[in-house]
């Protein structure tokens, strides 16, 4: 192989896929033998690594994004929804979060780093921005082909509608956990508001009603 042009520098090794590996399981090793967010160090995870410190650092710039790289090993990629049916695209959304909720209350580590999150305000504003924002944005993705499509009515918010659909998603899963996630919720949740926006309008809905 050539050698680069002067004046450029070479370039460094590549990154190996197998030490940020095992960096990040170290992590979770360490979380799920008991130790908590705030008590991990970079000198801790790469002692249990088996990697020295500057071999973290030259990964991650500090903590917090060692951390949010260990939160992310935690999700489940979340699904891409078909495109074809605004309803039918929701739902897909929703079962998301319904399966990732049940998967919360299985995993006791994933239970413990989520609600030690708050705690760490830096950290948790990196995870909403990086991994809860991107989800939202679909969601409202979603929502505009709905209102583009007529599906929606146009004079929605979208940022409400967004809240009207995850809502009773993320009550059920998050701040009332033993209420049931069962098989359904997604479509019913879905089907529930959607009646409420459809481009049908206001006095569709009533009509309806009464002549039920």
């Amino acid at each position: 192989m050539s050698a680069p042009p002067a004046g450029v520098p070479a370039r460094g090794r590549p990154r190996s896929a197998a030490t940020d590996a095992a960096i990040i399981e170290a992590a979770l090793r360490l979380l799920e033998e008991g130790s908590s967010v705030g008590a991990l160090s970079i000198e801790g995870i790469a002692r249990a690594a088996g990697v020295g410190k500057a071999t973290v650092y030259r990964r991650w710039s500090g903590k917090d994004a060692l951390m949010l790289d260990v939160l992310r090993s935690l999700e489940e990629p979340g699904p891409e929804p078909a495109g074809v049916s605004v309803r039918d695209d929701l739902v897909t959304i929703l079962e998301f979060m319904r399966r990732r909720g049940l998967a919360k209350r299985n995993s006791a580590l994933l239970r413990s780093v989520l609600a030690q999150m708050h705690a760490h305000r830096e950290l948790w504003r990196a995870y909403d921005e990086k991994v809860i924002e991107v989800r939202r944005e679909l969601l409202r993705s979603v929502l505009r082909r709905g209102v583009a499509s007529g599906e929606i009515r146009p004079d929605t918010d979208p940022e409400l509608l967004a809240d009207l659909f995850t809502g009773p998603m993320l009550s059920r899963a998050i701040l009332h956990e033993w209420r049931e996630l069962p098989e359904g919720l997604a479509e019913r949740i879905v089907d529930t508001v959607l009646e409420g926006v459809s481009a049908r309008g206001r006095d569709g809905v009533c009509e309806r009603r009464t002549d039920g």
